[in-house]
């Protein structure tokens, strides 16, 4: 720190700013000090590299917009909303089970979302969209009981809460799978509230930008913890916001300076630490730290040591002040410096002690939101500070443990009651009864009033009820006739099908392509002139390429989002697109195209949400299997993605080998998920290996879409006969093992297609269900049974995925069955000798089918082993799961 040599020239260069500001205006005061900060650094003055402010609110009192309404109405319901809040979490709790719930979290953020719901959350039941608003997960119980308020719940529901099997249950976090009309964000894994409110506001701004929607003054807010901040996702892409001036975007950090153990940065200050983020990202920051109450005292304060405390104590001593009470407070925040003690000499103990915090103080909140709906230049985060468990007493409030509080003895209940002024007797109390006024009374009519000023109630949601007309399938006939004796990938096909229905008169401006730095990779640098990269800017240079067809076209109108190498970032584009048709009431196609082993196994927690959301929309898994992406090695090479998808229930995944069989496919999927309107996403995994397409057997539809179909059935009817089953990349091994077998061992081998082991396993399991259930009707058959019961020989699948992904099928299998994967890290070198190395190759198949047969007694073990020499199969070879 710099010592002031010369107090007298610092006070004469303060009073000439003072006098600047006072007569010149802030605008000129700002540009003064931007020119003063440019002739520093020409001079080579070091500048303080700080981008924080004081300790202090960031509005001041007089610059406070004032807030309408009826405050002391407004805090009545507010006490209400906690009281059964509380209520409905004690309840229940007050049984054996000990179901759970939180209290703290929203006690602490119970005015933040207050002032939201009175005065800046629009609802979408008129003319307005509607705003998007993510709640933060552990204030659930908050929502719940204001609905309850509202008339929107029941009873029933609150006693429900967290008990959902039965019916009119309350989901324990926000989830709209459990929850269709009223959640509409799944936010309790922490961090993926805000970055997919991030992706959704950047959509709104590409929808209006492209002419698809009128937004109009449409905002998205996002309420999140500072101990949620911590992970990567929560600011992993705030820069993007402010990039792209997503001035439609308005976070609330509920600063409650303690997460489940204990402080956030008890050594530090966490409102400072997120400012500074915050503020180099480009977003504007409002600090509210102080409630109302320190307004006199700052003012009074003349020799600035307040300010000097405020800004040197850390949050471990501000969690203690509260804890201990307005003595501790005294002795130890005030009483470091006499002029601070002389400060407050007229203010009791118990004043200090409610000395208000900013996040509890509707005034100051109010002038947060509104200085933030605003700004339309700049996304805007509000650090408000508050006291975690704020009003349950003693048993929570500041307390380490009070993240689990689940209830409130006796002395601690009435204590609540009574600081929250609740009409409920002693002798009601032990039952903890929820309180509802009378209709008419003025809480009630007040609250409505607002809601219904506001455009309806939040939250809520809609399911979607727009039906879009989708092509058929002969509009993919380049497609379903093959590719002659051209040799394409599934990629290069998947690219064809795109374009064309980025054409499609009704479908094409709803179609959005996705990639995350890999558009080249994947051939569709075709689609950067065609549709454009979207920029919210345009393109302010010309690129290098700008003479080529295929150039870098960037474009305010452009229909590709272009999100660079930021998986999770795409990924949430991609959620936003997908949920359009209930957010927006406007059904959006979003086609996300990555490397499939950097889906799933990079961001399964988003895909996860993207599962509770009922997204609707395609994943394109490329460059997928192991022994495809010859040259990139272990960390590049999939072998369990389709395991993965097959954990998110409404989550349909495919594994195509042929063009055709990808075009029935994405077909199928827009009939079901735009046409009839399910909610299910589809994972399709695509391939960069060249090799000739077929036409479309006749009637393969059914087949491909169920899971398999027969391709080739082996024309002689003498011999020991196999059926290969064969996935993705390895069908064409299986097929060629086929002809092996037969040129070389007589044997013959019927070929499958098995475009979907997920589904057929799926199947398979409901159907076993059912009759378990019902077993006094006549079974149901697995539709894998079905084609395989009257098929001869045993059965062998040959898979580009790990065995477990093919022994899902062991159970609806009518005979032998035997399962090749790929178990074991991936590796470079070309794909003949992956294969060989993973035994998924033509001879490794070949030679399995020749032991499943001896199995069988149908030929002689000499046979395998002499084949065994000829195939050139190592019996000492290593295991490549140990390799």
């Amino acid at each position: 720190m710099i010592d002031d040599i010369d107090p007298v020239e610092t006070r004469e260069w303060i009073d000439s700013f003072d006098e600047v500001v006072k007569y010149r205006g802030e605008e000129r005061a700002t540009y003064l000090m931007n020119e003063l900060s440019k002739r520093a650094m020409t001079d080579g003055i070091p500048l303080p590299t700080a981008i924080t402010t004081p300790f202090r609110n960031t509005i001041a009192p007089a610059d406070q917009k004032q807030m309408p309404g009826d405050l002391f109405m407004e805090r009545r319901i507010r006490s209400l909303v906690r009281w059964n809040a509380l209520a409905m979490v004690m309840r229940a709790n007050d049984n054996d089970e000990g179901l759970g719930g939180h209290i703290s979290s929203f006690s602490s953020s119970a005015t933040l979302y207050d002032v939201g719901c009175n005065h800046f959350f629009r609802g979408a039941d008129g003319d307005h969209p509607g705003d998007l608003v993510f709640y933060q997960g552990h204030s659930a119980p908050g929502m719940y009981a204001r609905s309850y308020l509202e008339g929107r719940l029941t009873e029933e529901q609150l006693d429900n809460f967290r008990r959902e099997v039965d019916g009119q249950g309350l989901s324990s976090y926000p989830h709209p799978w459990l929850m269709p009309d009223y959640w509409q964000f799944p936010t309790v894994s922490m961090g993926l509230g805000p970055i997919q409110a991030i992706y959704q506001a950047r959509l709104l701004k590409y929808q209006q930008d492209r002419g698809l929607l009128d937004h109009g003054d449409r905002n998205v807010w996002c309420y999140l913890g500072d101990g949620e901040c911590d992970e990567p996702e929560s600011l992993g892409s705030i820069s993007l916001a402010g990039r792209e001036r997503l001035g439609n975007l308005i976070f609330v950090v509920n600063c409650n300076l303690q997460r489940l153990d204990g402080p956030v940065r008890g050594n530090g200050k966490i409102i400072q630490e997120l400012e500074g983020v915050f503020r180099g990202a480009g977003w504007d920051v409002v600090k509210v730290v102080w409630g109302r109450k320190w307004d006199p005292l700052l003012e009074r304060d003349e020799t600035g040591l307040l300010q000097k405390r405020m800004d040197e104590v850390c949050d471990g001593e501000l969690q203690n002040y509260k804890y201990n009470g307005g003595a501790y407070t005294r002795e130890h925040f005030f009483g470091k410096y006499p002029e601070l003690l002389e400060l407050v000499k007229d203010l009791s103990d118990e004043d200090i002690m409610y000395l208000n915090r900013g996040g509890h103080d509707p005034y100051k909140i109010y002038a947060a939101y509104a200085h933030a709906v605003a700004q339309q230049e700049k996304p805007t985060v509000i650090l408000a500070m508050t006291v975690k468990g704020y009003g349950t007493g003693e048993a929570g409030e500041a307390n380490n443990e009070t993240h689990s509080l689940k209830k409130l003895d006796m002395e601690g209940l009435k204590a609540f009651r009574d600081r929250f002024g609740i009409p409920i007797s002693d002798s009601e109390l032990a039952n903890v009864p929820y309180y509802r006024p009378a209709p008419d009374s003025p809480e009630m009519r007040y609250m409505l009033e607002r809601r219904e000023a506001l455009g309806g109630f939040v939250p809520a949601r809609r399911r979607g009820e727009r039906s879009l007309d989708v092509p058929d399938l002969d509009a993919f006939k380049s497609q379903l006739k093959g590719s002659g004796e051209r040799k394409i990938s599934t990629t290069m096909a998947f690219v064809r099908i795109l374009s064309s229905l980025a054409k499609d008169k009704a479908l094409g401006e709803r179609v959005v392509p996705i990639v995350p730095d890999e558009a080249r990779t994947f051939g569709m640098e075709g689609m950067f002139r065609q549709l454009g990269i979207y920029s919210s800017v345009g393109q302010r240079y010309t690129p290098h390429d700008a003479g080529q067809i295929m150039f870098y076209k960037e474009d305010i109108k452009g229909q590709i989002l272009e999100e660079g190498i930021n998986e999770a970032g795409a990924f949430s584009s991609w959620l936003a697109a997908a949920t359009s048709y209930s957010t927006s009431d406007y059904p959006m196609v979003p086609f996300y195209v990555f490397y499939s082993m950097f889906g799933f196994q990079r961001i399964g927690d988003l895909a996860w949400a993207a599962g509770d959301s009922q997204a609707r929309g395609f994943l394109i898994g490329a460059t997928s299997g192991r022994t495809t992406l010859n040259g990139e090695g272990l960390q590049h090479q999939d072998g369990h993605s389709h395991l993965l998808a097959q954990t998110i229930p409404n989550c349909v995944s495919y594994d195509p080998t042929y063009s055709y069989e990808l075009a029935v496919i994405i077909q199928d999927g827009l009939r079901r998920m735009y046409l009839e309107r399910e909610n299910r996403f589809y994972y399709i995994t695509t391939m960069n290996e060249n090799y000739p397409h077929p036409e479309m057997p006749a009637g393969a539809e059914e087949g491909i879409i169920r899971g398999m179909y027969r391709l080739r059935r082996s024309p002689r009817e003498d011999g020991p006969r196999v059926q290969l089953l064969g996935a993705g990349a390895i069908l064409r091994e299986v097929e060629a093992a086929a002809e092996l077998l037969a040129s070389d061992y007589g044997v013959s081998a019927d070929t499958w297609s098995v475009t979907s082991l997920n589904e057929l396993a799926r199947d398979g399991r409901a159907c076993r269900r059912w009759n378990r259930l019902n077993p006094e009707e006549a079974p149901r058959v697995p539709y894998l049974t079905q084609l395989l019961e009257d098929a001869d020989g045993p059965a062998i699948l040959a898979t580009d995925y790990i065995t477990p992904y093919g022994e899902q099928l062991r159970a609806y299998m009518p005979g032998p069955y035997t399962v090749l994967g790929t178990d074991g890290f991936g590796r470079s070198d070309t794909r003949a000798k992956l294969r060989q190395f993973f035994e998924v190759s033509r001879e490794y198949i070949a030679f399995t089918a020749l032991g499943a047969l001896a199995a069988e007694g149908a030929i002689e073990p000499a046979k395998v082993a002499e084949a065994r020499r000829d195939l050139g199969i190592d019996p000492d070879k290593i295991d490549p799961m140990l390799a």
